[in-house]
């Protein structure tokens, strides 16, 4: 029995998807549930399980098309006892342009290659066969940059001088898109601090192993940050407002978003009711989205709404930038490196863990008295992590 392979229902927010690339070749077995291809829309990326098991019989779109919702993208013949049939003359045209250019013998070799659908559509773009290229990544997963690494060792051993045109991914438009958006239409400015670590990493250090034994997961920065925010917006809470028009929304919930870098680019999940949430909850979650971020399993629930973002470029070394705000919202903090430097404490030069922190915000509303005293009291809280306990 012949089964219809359909684009699964997208959500209303997203009109159509790209079909990145199948997993499969007409012919091949399938199981039930297993991933037959990758759409990709401007936020996340969606798998096409398979309803049942059976051979896929034919492909009906090829890859690099733009699909919409249930649309037909292949047929699939029901039941794990069919016969595989060769492939069809039409799936030629089906695979992927790059396919053409591996010899038949590289497939097996590139399908067991551990890799995102990023790096694959990388590799076929570029005309690497992805099996040679060495993967950085855990376990030796193949990321878009080692392909792009790849690319340039062969054009350097080469000695040639080589453009490559490359289009962009849906969410590297879309953010771009939305980056342009947010500077064109909203008044920004950002405003700096520092922070002295101490007493965090003292606090962190005391109860890292009772934390981890008790709730199962490590004590890191991002809950200490998290519920500093928190406190901050309760104090100004037009710092969580937003512009609708000639008004100004303010939002009595703390939906506070943790950007994600990446291999497709920056992705911001959200905490939903975050002030409600412990310490171990909050660093419970944000390990879930980092780990789903980056293996492409986030839905668009998880990246919509959102009043408040937060992001850390410390983890790339950067010591000091200028975020942009994730409009509509109308504030976004920047956390930095953690580095020891000497200050002055009680009339005394000493060495302390220090970050700067920036708060880029949106001077339509906010304004610059509310953006510092918004800044100075993540800062004290920070400073004195016995505030949030008692809620000073």
């Amino acid at each position: 029995m012949s089964t219809e392979i359909k684009v699964p229902k997208l959500p209303e927010s997203v009109a159509d998807a790209t079909l990145v690339n199948w997993h499969k070749k007409p012919g091949e077995a399938v199981a039930r549930d297993e991933n037959l291809a990758d759409l990709e829309t401007d936020k996340v990326v969606l798998e096409v399980p398979a309803p049942v098991a059976g051979v896929l019989k034919e492909i009906k779109v090829q890859a690099g098309a733009t699909v919409k919702s249930d649309q037909l993208l292949a047929i699939l013949e029901a039941g794990s006892g069919a016969a595989a049939a060769p492939a069809p003359k039409a799936a030629a045209a089906a695979a992927p342009a790059a396919e053409s250019r591996k010899p038949a013998s590289a497939a097996p070799a590139a399908a067991a290659v551990k890799a995102g659908p990023a790096a694959r559509r990388a590799a076929a773009e570029a005309g690497v066969d992805i099996a040679k290229v060495q993967g950085s990544g855990a376990g030796g997963a193949v990321s878009k940059a080692d392909v792009a690494g790849f690319g340039a060792d062969a054009v350097e051993h080469a000695g040639a001088r080589v453009e490559r045109r490359v289009p962009m991914t849906r969410l590297r438009a879309r953010i771009a898109e939305r980056l342009i958006s947010a500077q064109a239409t909203q008044a920004l400015l950002t405003t700096f601090n520092e922070v002295d670590l101490l007493a965090v990493q003292e606090l962190r250090a005391r109860y890292k192993d009772k934390f981890e034994k008790q709730f199962g997961v490590k004590l890191g920065f991002s809950s200490f940050f998290v519920k500093a925010v928190i406190e901050a917006l309760k104090r100004f809470p037009v710092v969580n407002a937003a512009v609708d028009g000639n008004d100004i929304v303010y939002r009595e919930f703390y939906d506070i978003g943790m950007a994600v870098s990446t291999e497709r680019g920056l992705v911001v999940p959200v905490l939903r009711n975050a002030d409600q949430m412990t310490f171990a909850q909050i660093e419970k979650a944000v390990g879930e989205f980092a780990a789903r971020a980056r293996s492409g399993t986030l839905t668009m629930e998880d990246l919509t709404g959102g009043s408040f973002s937060i992001t850390n470029g410390g983890v790339f070394g950067s010591l000091m930038s200028t975020p942009i705000v994730n409009a509509p919202q109308s504030a976004i903090l920047g956390m930095h490196k953690i580095q020891e430097r000497p200050v002055v404490v009680d009339g005394q030069i000493v060495v302390r863990p220090m970050m700067y922190l920036a708060l880029t915000y949106d001077h339509r509303i906010i304004d610059g008295k509310e953006a510092v005293q918004f800044l100075v009291t993540i800062k004290d809280v920070l400073e004195d992590p016995g505030r949030l306990l008692l809620g000073i």
